[in-house]
């Protein structure tokens, strides 16, 4: 699919845990001379034929299950990268949720519950477009949506405060090591975006009729909050990157490359873990052979 050269590549987008992350730091774009587009197109084509075969031995062998997390700011190519890295998958063991604002039944739970919900079960793979960050990142920057939450002891925006975010980010990495321990392999993808390319992003959608419907004026007055957004995400990702759950900082602003960085990450993850077909037990050994003796009498 790609080679070791690229992988390293790739391995140096991983945020070690303990590191406290800048993105000033890290590439936008892509800065390597071997890949092109249109090799990129090719590879990626090779890989999703490679990430199918391993999704059929996953379900198979009925004992792990994935979690993929795309987050990133509007425009950064979240759908697209679910549209062109999926798309090899059988649809029967993959499930894709993309969360917006939480309805008032969801109010009424702890913010992980509908998250819960939506994990995957063993042999499955599930995509949060979009996932329980929302609750760190979103919820940062407008700390008012706290308040909806209606949690005991956090009556006013003041009471939002360092420690409550602290509290918030322990939270998380309990749920993620949780179900780490319990079989889930989680990969946590930040497609990191330029503001320049985002805004040319936001004028196709304007100025391009088949991409009107992307188009939301709500996505331009979050933009303003750029630098929160980024602060933000420096803080989550610097707290919750794991060696259970780590999170990989993947360049947008070349959506081909994107694409095949993530596709190659997955793919890397879960060779490492050897995941194979069953072995064949002596009973069904045997009905296998009688079978195909019952078949031949035919």
């Amino acid at each position: 699919m790609l080679t070791e050269e690229d992988f390293i590549e790739i391995n140096k987008l991983k945020i070690e845990p303990g590191t406290k992350v800048n993105l000033e730091n890290y590439p936008t774009d892509y800065e390597g001379k071997r890949l092109n587009k249109k090799a990129a197109g090719e590879l990626l084509e090779m890989g999703r034929q490679h990430l199918a075969e391993i999704q059929e031995k996953l379900y198979a062998q009925n004992q792990y299950s994935v979690l993929i997390i795309l987050q990133a700011m509007d425009a950064a190519g979240k759908d697209s990268a679910v549209k062109h890295i999926m798309s090899g998958f059988n649809p029967l063991g993959v499930k894709v949720f993309s969360f917006k604002s939480p309805t008032p039944q969801e109010l009424d739970h702890h913010y992980l519950w509908r998250h819960n919900l939506a994990l995957p079960g063993r042999g499955e793979i599930a995509i949060h477009n979009r996932s329980h960050y929302e609750n760190v990142l979103v919820t940062r920057v407008h700390p008012e949506l706290v308040l909806k939450e209606q949690l005991p002891g956090i009556d006013s925006v003041k009471k939002v405060d360092k420690k409550f975010w602290t509290q918030r980010f322990k939270q998380i990495n309990r749920f993620e090591k949780n179900i780490s321990q319990n079989g889930t392999i989680i990969l946590k993808f930040f497609l990191h975006l330029s503001k320049a390319e985002q805004k040319k992003r936001f004028l196709e959608r304007i100025d391009e009729a088949d991409k009107h419907w992307k188009f939301s004026i709500d996505d331009l007055h979050e933009r303003t909050r750029w630098d929160d957004y980024y602060k933000a995400y420096e803080e989550a990702i610097s707290a919750t990157s794991a060696a259970y759950a780590p999170w990989y900082v993947i360049p947008a602003d070349d959506k081909w490359y994107t694409r095949l960085a993530i596709a190659g990450v997955i793919y890397r993850q879960l060779k490492v873990l050897k995941i194979d077909y069953p072995g064949v037990g002596e009973e069904l050994r045997a009905d296998l052979i009688k079978g195909r003796e019952l078949l031949m009498k035919e």
